[in-house]
Order: structure tokens, then sequence, then C-alpha cells
């Protein structure tokens, strides 16, 4: 089975490119993680993921999505190659995403 559930920010405006199909809509979307190493260091790092949305999803989308909104999504991944203008034969993975929710983060009770 394919399938993946990420949460994250995303991390740069989105693109969207319509069709006669629709709507195709792409954004980046920065996940993290994190350890302590041996040495009881806290280490963090971050994974960016690009995101594919079609159609309908992609129309809504389009109304909320913006830069550091924090969102889950749920997909598939999805391999692609292309040659690119230099003739260079290009290997992406992307995330095709059938859901997309905002997730609200938790504000601070007031003291």
């Amino acid at each position: 089975m394919n399938s993946v559930k990420l949460i994250g920010n995303v991390g740069r405006e989105i693109s969207v490119k319509e069709f006669d199909g629709g709507k195709m809509l792409t954004f980046s979307l920065a996940t993290d993680e994190g350890y302590v190493n041996k040495d009881k260091e806290e280490v963090k790092s971050t994974a960016w993921h690009t995101v594919v949305v079609w159609r309908e999803l992609a129309q809504r989308c389009e109304t909320f999505l913006t830069t550091g909104k924090m969102v889950s999504i749920e997909g598939r991944l999805t391999y692609r190659q292309y040659v690119d203008k230099d003739n260079r034969t290009v290997k992406r993975m992307e995330v095709t995403a059938h859901k997309v929710e905002e997730i609200q983060k938790k504000q601070a009770a007031a003291v």
C-alpha cells in the first residue's frame, strides 16, 4: 500500500496552475524531527516535501493555505522524471495529497 501522512508547515507560497480538467496546486511542506544524542544535546532536522493537490481539493486549499500554516496531509508518494533544459534527467518524489487539513495551534492559557 502506498500511503503517507505528514504534519508540518507550509514552506512557500502555493503555486496554482489551471487546466481544462481543473486546478493543480503545489506547495512545499516542512516537517521537523529531533532526538537527543549521546552527549545529551538535542539535535533537530527539517525535511522538505513537495505536495501536489488536484481538482476540487486544490480549489479548497487555495482559499486557506498560506506560508507558515500548520497542516496535516494524507496521500501517496509519486515518482516522476523528466529531462530538463540542460538535457539532464531529473527525478522527483512528490506527495500527491487526497486530504489536507489545517491544524489550529493551541493558545496559551491566560494566567
